[in-house]
C-alpha cells in the first residue's frame, strides 16, 4: 500500500500565502498528540494567527472521554488547527460542530456519503448495523479545546484547538475497532494531501461564515447544514453524560443555539452538553 510522506512545500504553498487559510503548517514526524502538541505551543505564545500542525505518526490521539487511539505511520491525515474565532464565547460550542461539518463536506468531495453523529463525529454508510452507530462506521472524529495565553490580555480572543482525525488507508485489520472504518475500505481514493488542503479551507470557510452572522449559526445557515446531514436529529439515542453520572434515553430533537443536543425523553425535554450519544434500533 503506498503511503508515502507530505510535501511539506508544496502544502504551504498551497495553504499558507496572502489569501490562503493558514498563517503557519508545521509537519512532524511522530508526536503523541497534535493537539496536546499544539497546545502546548500556543500555551507558550508560539502561535500567531491560524495554524496547523500535522502528525506523519500519531501514537496518542486524543479522543472524548480520555480516550486514546493511533493509526499505523501516513495511514490516516491527524491534523490540529489553532483558531482564534471572533464569536461570543457563547457561540463557541458550534466551533467542534462546524468542524465536524467541515470534514462532511471534504469528504463530500470525494464522493462520500458522509453523516455526523452529535457532535462531530464522521460516519460513512455501512453494510451491516453496528452497536451505537447503526448503519454507519466511524471515519473520522474532531476534538475541541479553548487554550489560553501565557500573559495574553484578558480582552483578547482565546485560542481553540481543534484536532481531526480522518482514516484514509487502513486496512481492517488496523482499525482500533470494529465500528470504524476507512477511505479505503469504503472504495473511496483519497490522498493526505488532497484532504488537509480540502480541510484547511473548508474549515476557513465556515469558523468565517460563523464570525460573519456573530456567532448565530442559524443566521449564517451553518445550522440547517449541520441538520441537512446529521445521521443523530430524528434518531432514538442513548446519551451517556459525562462525568458517567446519567444516562437518558430519547429522541434527538434539535441542537440548541449553543451547539448542545436536545432530546425529546417521556420526562420531558433534556439537554446534553458533552457526553457519548449512542444511536439506538427504533422502536417497531
Amino acid at each position: 500500500m503506498d503511503r508515502q510522506p507530505l510535501d511539506v512545500e508544496a502544502l504551504r504553498r498551497s495553504l499558507c500565502h496572502t489569501d490562503g487559510p493558514l498563517a503557519r503548517l508545521d509537519v512532524v514526524a511522530t508526536t503523541e498528540s497534535t493537539s496536546s502538541e499544539l497546545a502546548a505551543r500556543v500555551r507558550a505564545g508560539d502561535v500567531r494567527g491560524p495554524a496547523a500542525l500535522v502528525a506523519e505518526h500519531q501514537t496518542a490521539g486524543r479522543g472524548r472521554a480520555g480516550r486514546s487511539w493511533q493509526t499505523p505511520p501516513r495511514a490516516a491525515l491527524t491534523v490540529s488547527f489553532a483558531l482564534r474565532p471572533e464569536v461570543p464565547s457563547s457561540a463557541l460550542g458550534w466551533i467542534p460542530l462546524v468542524t465536524g461539518l467541515a470534514v462532511v463536506r471534504t469528504l463530500a468531495v470525494l464522493g462520500c456519503d458522509a453523516r455526523l453523529k452529535w457532535p462531530n463525529d464522521a460516519l460513512l454508510p455501512a453494510a451491516t448495523p453496528v452497536e451505537g452507530l447503526g448503519s454507519h462506521r466511524k471515519v473520522g472524529g474532531v476534538l475541541a479545546e479553548v487554550v489560553p495565553d501565557a500573559g495574553a490580555p484578558a480582552a483578547r480572543t482565546p485560542a481553540i484547538v481543534v484536532g481531526a482525525g480522518i482514516n484514509v488507508s487502513q486496512t481492517a485489520d488496523e482499525l482500533p475497532v470494529p465500528t470504524a472504518t476507512s477511505l479505503a475500505l469504503a472504495g473511496a481514493a483519497a490522498d493526505r494531501e488532497a484532504l488537509l488542503v480540502g480541510l484547511a479551507r473548508e474549515l476557513a470557510d465556515v469558523v468565517g461564515r460563523l464570525e460573519a452572522a456573530a456567532g448565530d449559526a442559524v443566521a449564517s445557515g451553518l445550522a440547517a447544514e449541520y441538520a441537512a446531514v446529521s445521521a443523530t436529529l430524528g434518531a432514538r439515542v442513548r446519551a451517556e453524560l459525562a462525568g458517567g453520572d446519567d444516562v437518558v434515553v430519547g429522541r434527538a430533537d434539535r441542537v440548541a443555539d449553543d451547539g448542545a443536543l436536545v432530546l425529546a425523553t417521556t420526562g420531558g425535554e433534556r439537554v446534553v452538553t458533552a457526553g457519548d450519544v449512542h444511536h439506538l434500533r427504533a422502536l417497531p
